[in-house]
């Protein structure tokens, strides 16, 4: 009987013991069931991540990622810092959080860096420390988007200067007096804080090189940044948006028109050009596939005597892990997973947007698209993204002050000066 008693037990033992192990296999590093989550501001890419994140959690490793998405995730992040709820894993990057320690070093993971191009490693590359604490999956460019036929019907060429880009709008908008000649979605605030990044901050990159304006904008260094110069690049800017404005060459409902209004009035002909970056495409060629031949692509002109053209050209899609998440592991192999070759080729054609790993080929535009966006970087200063400004003025911050403008609150030169005091402020 005891015999038989001792057999039963180590049977239930040994029962229990792979029923154990199954349960860990099926459970994150730390044994137990791990819910992760994923903060992003990028609209664009809502669907795709979704899908990608359901085959994750369906690999039964008990471990599974939620997406959250804000609209305003440059402030809505500042929330969750301030009140502890951080994200497991973020799209939204800030300089300030970088020095308060708030990111997991990333320099380590040789086995994302490895497949990655050499440049966007620098570009996700801290000035200060020299350690990457985000990694970026795709490049990104920036500039007009035009439609060809209505600049083909007029003969007219891209422009080099703010002066012969008015002058395009004004032809237009004579011989087209339906159409918009420049659609600008002003509700969304990110969007005209891209415009200040790309043209004003852009002439500083050009003129001075991305290092030494990066360092600059660390350093709050006014004898290059300068921004309440009444003669300077942003009170020009602003200038230049007022006169478009004036002359009725943008759409009058810049307040209120959102990024869907945009695309819908380029699909349907009724404006003739907008700014955006390439993850617009998909949102193009989904409502109307033929449109891929009628895209053109330009740079941002040179609005100062002595500027260039530019063309954003840039990491996009970076990632960053909180440096106080308890599922660390389970975020890099989340990532991992993310970062397959099979996923991010999924992930590049959605958001039409060329892959930063090198043993990716994905067919992420049209060829005629393709080719117009080389031309125009090619012709046109190379810009990046303004990463290193203060944690406590967005890129958002400074949209709302660009709506001010459009609203009548500010002359050019009130609102260069409140600029700077609003960056100051930031610091």
């Amino acid at each position: 009987m005891k015999k038989t008693i001792a057999t039963v037990l180590m049977l239930l033992i040994a029962i229990a013991g792979a029923f154990a192990h199954g349960a860990s296999e099926k459970s994150g590093a730390s044994g137990k069931d791990v819910d992760l989550t994923f903060f992003t501001g990028k609209v664009e890419t809502i669907n795709v991540i979704d899908e990608i994140m359901a085959d994750y959690n369906a690999l039964g490793k008990g471990i599974t990622v939620e997406q959250e998405y804000q609209n305003d995730a440059s402030n809505i992040i500042k929330i969750k810092f301030a009140s502890g709820e951080v994200p497991d894993i973020m799209t939204t990057y800030e300089q300030e959080y970088v020095e308060q320690g708030q990111y997991l070093d990333l320099s380590s993971m040789d086995q994302w860096w490895d497949r990655l191009l050499s440049s966007m490693r620098d570009s996700c590359t801290d000035v200060n420390s020299g350690k990457q604490y985000r990694i970026c999956t795709n490049m990104t460019m920036a500039g007009f988007f035009y439609n060809k036929e209505i600049f083909d019907s007029l003969g007219l060429e891209v422009a080099d200067t703010w002066d012969e880009f008015v002058r395009n709008l004004e032809i237009i908008k004579e011989n087209y007096p339906d159409i918009d000649p420049w659609f600008i979605f002003g509700s969304e605030a990110w969007s005209l804080g891209h415009l200040i990044e790309f043209i004003p901050h852009g002439y500083l990159k050009a003129k001075y090189g991305a290092m030494e304006t990066k360092k600059a904008m660390l350093a709050n260094n006014k004898e290059i940044l300068d921004f309440a110069d009444p003669e300077g690049a942003m009170a020009t800017f602003a200038a230049g948006l007022l006169e478009v404005q004036e002359k009725g060459l943008i759409n009058s409902d810049v307040l209120t028109a959102t990024s869907d209004n945009c695309i819908e009035a380029f699909v349907r002909g009724e404006t003739a050009m907008f700014s955006n970056g390439m993850w617009c495409l998909s949102s193009i060629l989904e409502k109307d596939p033929a449109m891929a031949d009628k895209i053109g692509f330009a740079p941002y002109p040179a609005m100062m005597e002595d500027g260039v053209p530019m063309v954003l050209v840039a990491e996009d899609s970076g990632y960053s892990i909180s440096a106080s998440s308890d599922h660390q592991e389970e975020a890099v192999d989340f990532l991992n997973f993310l970062f397959s070759a099979e996923n991010q080729k999924k992930y590049s054609e959605a958001l039409k947007s060329p892959s930063a790993f090198t043993d990716v080929d994905a067919s992420w535009a049209p060829q005629s698209v393709v080719d117009g966006v080389n031309a125009a970087v090619e012709a046109a200063a190379n810009i990046g993204y303004t990463n290193e400004k203060p944690a406590g003025f967005t890129g958002d911050d400074a949209g709302r002050m660009v709506q001010d403008l459009l609203a009548g609150r500010y002359s050019a030169e009130e609102f260069a000066s409140a600029y700077e005091k609003a960056w100051d402020a930031g610091f």
